[in-house]
């Protein structure tokens, strides 16, 4: 252009620069009328009632719908299900393997095993895996592969787990399919706890002894590897079924004193669990018990003041009257470990909840135990 930009009348500058804006606002918002359209033509097919046949017009996507449609609908799927649709699209993918639908699954599956203290066991060894081999976890599949071990040792206190970085995204990231499918497919062994541990073994009905646990999917059982009892070497049960597992109530480890928060208030007729071991090379066991009144007691409710005095006596029913395992006191106050080598050694306490007493119940032996 030989002229100079100067010499353009002032109508032909505004008609210009109105050209090129329009050009670009129509390039930019492109995208935008074209998906409004394919919306508009597919609202259209669906509320057509002409009879005949849209020809041309694409067939409704699910991803169409809203968004808590779409969350609501993800919600209702199964884990096989959600595992099917995360390989259809990227967006389905990120969708299913986010933790709000999977967070609904672990607690109805896993939650009555496996507690907070095991997703937190879990995490922090994700983590040091990650700290010195960084890869990245296929979620996009139950094909969940690690080196299938005993990756924590019930022998371990959560002290002795390598410190884990503060900020990692590749763990945090969709956690709880991850925990979901480490816990299914058996390649990740969690702490837990084991009602009548070694098939019922005499020795220990009625008790509940912490384990490591590794569930064995192809018979719907679990695999429980119990810590060493003095110079022992930890003993393996197979075949443990889901109704003798439980969550450990308490994060005390099986070789600490649980510490009572209640015994002043404890009453007679109360239900209790109580820290045994044999002696104090060996791991404490969880025991059902309740809780008796004094020996000069009339066991009149109205007039039983048991509950004044500064011992607390628990009673073990399942063993037969006379037995030295029936009965023993613990003071209300002075709440440390009692007992001898002859005896065991008793511990802490625990009033349980009307839930934990019918698990135990269920337990009850057909026969008073010597």
């Amino acid at each position: 252009m030989s002229g100079t930009f100067e010499s353009l009348p002032p109508f032909s500058v505004w008609l210009a620069l109105a050209l090129v804006l329009n050009m670009l606002s129509v390039k930019a918002n492109s995208k935008i009328r074209d998906k409004a359209m394919l919306r508009a033509r597919r609202k259209l097919k669906f509320q057509s009632n002409a009879g005949a046949p849209c020809e041309n017009v694409p067939a409704a996507s699910f991803l169409d719908l809203p968004e808590l449609v779409i969350d609501n609908i993800l919600s209702k799927l199964s884990p096989q299900a959600l595992s099917n649709a995360a390989s259809v699209c990227k967006e389905l993918r990120e969708r299913c393997a986010s933790d709000h639908v999977w967070l609904p699954h672990v607690l109805a599956k896993w939650g009555g095993v496996a507690g907070d203290l095991a997703f937190e066991e879990w995490m922090n060894y994700c983590i040091s895996l990650y700290a010195h081999n960084p890869y990245k976890l296929d979620d996009s599949s139950f094909h969940y592969k690690t080196r299938k071990a005993w990756p924590l040792s019930c022998i371990w206190t959560p002290r002795e787990i390598p410190p884990a970085p503060q900020n990692n995204d590749e763990c945090n990231q969709n956690a709880y399919m991850k925990w979901y499918i480490a816990l299914e497919t058996g390649n990740y062994c969690f702490p837990g706890q084991v009602y009548n541990r070694e098939h019922g073994h005499v020795g220990f009905l009625m008790s509940c002894y912490d384990a490591e646990l590794c569930y064995d999917r192809k018979s719907d059982t679990f695999k429980a590897r119990y810590p060493p009892h003095g110079t022992c070497s930890p003993v393996l049960e197979e075949d443990v079924s889901w109704e003798r597992l439980r969550k450990p109530p308490v994060s005390t480890t099986a070789h600490e004193l649980y510490v009572s928060p209640s015994l002043r208030s404890l009453r007679p007729g109360d239900h209790v669990e109580v820290q045994w071991r044999r002696d104090r090379r060996y791991p404490y066991g969880w025991w059902y018990g309740v809780v008796g009144h004094l020996e000069a007691c009339s066991k009149d409710m109205r007039r039983c003041v048991c509950h004044l005095d500064d011992t607390v006596w628990l009673e073990f029913n399942q063993y037969a009257p006379g037995s030295r395992w029936r009965r023993t006191g613990v003071n209300r106050d002075n709440h440390t470990e009692k007992g001898d080598d002859t005896e065991g050694y008793y511990a802490g306490v625990r009033k349980l909840s009307k839930d934990e007493v019918s698990a135990w119940t269920r337990l009850w032996p057909k026969e008073l135990l010597e």
